[in-house]
């Protein structure tokens, strides 16, 4: 059995690159670097996966992002509901009172 080497993963990730901009086929890829076809087939698919989440990821960010604006929105709303409904009993309490001066 021949000898497992390791890569680094930036490694990885610069010959899963040069396969998918076409600078080497997946043949060429293997056997300059000594790895199976079947490894570097999968690797890709990795990759690929990989680059999906990252935007899955960041629409999920941006949603919750935008969720908790609204509850802040949604907030703010019910502190100036309660702070005008204060304002119209000051109004009418004030309204209520005999003008100064009369008693």
């Amino acid at each position: 059995m021949g000898k497992q080497r390791k890569h680094s993963p930036e490694t990885k990730v610069r010959i899963v690159l040069e396969i998918l901009s076409g600078e080497k086929s997946v043949t060429q890829a293997s056997r300059e670097y000594g790895i199976k076809d079947s490894l570097l087939y999968r690797r890709r698919e990795q990759f690929l996966e990989g680059g999906k989440q990252a935007f899955t990821i960041d629409q999920a960010t941006e949603q919750k992002r935008r969720a908790d604006k609204v509850a802040d929105l949604e907030r703010l709303e019910g502190k100036l509901t309660m702070q005008l409904e204060i304002a119209e009993k000051a109004s009418h309490y004030v309204k209520s009172l005999p003008p100064e001066g009369e008693k």
